[in-house]
């Protein structure tokens, strides 16, 4: 049997994720610190909503709300031990959303970094990742996830983990890293390392893309950066809703609707068939989206300099790829 994602992707051109997850729960109330995964049980009525106004919006997907539901990061609330029923719960809500929304709709069980640095470097081993990423995915599974949708990885070592794991839970899954750093991944990831290692591994994901780094227009040349190693497995592309500014005492994403409605187009123009928004994308940034792509014909792959006089300019002159390129490191920031 073909994964419900499959079948969607071999019957249209492009589909549409979700937006921010965070974001949203931030504006019903959720506090600065406080692990979004517990709301699966305290307020299950707000995650039902956080998914419904994706699908209102007109998203063919969206991702559950289990970002940081593996035990490396519950451990710093105490709950290292309720990963797997956490999980599980996340994928029962969107279970509950996508069965009645009248129309094919994927429920993604998000699978997040563990905030750890694997070895050499640091102390989480292969063998440990795995076991971590394979309890979530397990608790993904049953609670009824389409496929699992790892995001904002930075280190290949990580990625390949998770994919160990996921082929152990026997679920399809998609992967998407965060070029968050000079066009790299802040463990110094390439756009082109990156799609050598996805067509390398022995379980492969049905697509692979970037979410969140620094703004729309570094995460299309990134896309641009895909598209040019000639794989033939879908891009997935989520960019932020603009650049994050600090304003009465919040951080707000200065990307407007209009502004994600042309980052969705040149998305698709630029090789994307899966476009969503991540940190700052809201229903109405996604409503804007779902029109632009339905209304507005497929153009040729833009320019760069096509791309930064519709989005913006690039946060850095160089893309990664270069030999010249020397990225600083910086911390990780939580998705949405």
């Amino acid at each position: 049997m073909t994964n419900p994602l499959q079948r969607l992707l071999d019957t249209r051109d492009w589909l549409m994720a979700d937006g921010a997850t965070g974001t949203n729960l931030f504006n019903m109330g959720l506090e600065s610190g406080e692990p979004p995964e517990m709301w699966n049980i305290e307020h299950p009525d707000r995650i039902r909503t956080l998914y419904r106004g994706a699908v209102e919006a007109g998203s063919d997907l969206f991702l559950t709300n289990s970002f940081g539901g593996n035990a490396a990061r519950l451990k710093l609330h105490g709950a290292e031990k309720r990963a797997r029923e956490l999980s599980r719960i996340s994928a029962e809500l969107g279970r509950d959303v996508a069965d009645t929304a009248g129309r094919t709709v994927i429920v993604a069980g998000s699978v997040g970094p563990t905030g750890e640095i694997m070895a050499p470097m640091g102390e989480l081993t292969h063998d440990l990742a795995v076991e971590i990423f394979h309890e979530q995915a397990d608790g993904l599974k049953e609670g009824g996830a389409d496929v699992l949708w790892l995001e904002t990885i930075s280190a290949p070592e990580e990625y390949k983990a998770a994919a160990e794991a996921f082929s152990l839970a026997g679920m399809p899954w998609c992967g998407t890293m965060s070029f968050d750093t000079a066009g790299r991944t802040m463990m110094g990831v390439t756009s082109s390392d990156m799609v050598g290692m996805v067509e390398g591994l022995p379980n492969p994901p049905i697509a692979f893309g970037a979410n969140c780094g620094v703004g729309a227009s570094d995460l299309l040349r990134t896309v641009l950066g895909f598209v040019a190693q000639g794989s033939e497995r879908p891009i997935i592309a989520k960019g932020n809703a603009g650049i994050p500014k600090y304003h009465d005492g919040h951080i707000h994403y200065d990307g407007t609707p209009e502004l994600m409605a042309d980052y969705a187009v040149l998305a698709r123009d630029c090789g994307a068939r899966i476009i969503g928004g991540c940190c700052g994308t809201m229903p109405e940034h996604l409503r804007k989206m779902r029109e632009a792509l339905e209304n507005t014909s497929k153009g040729p792959r833009p320019t760069l300099d096509q791309i930064t006089a519709r989005l913006g300019a690039f946060s850095s002159a160089a893309d990664g790829t270069g030999e010249d390129d020397t990225p600083k490191r910086r911390p990780r920031r939580r998705r949405g």
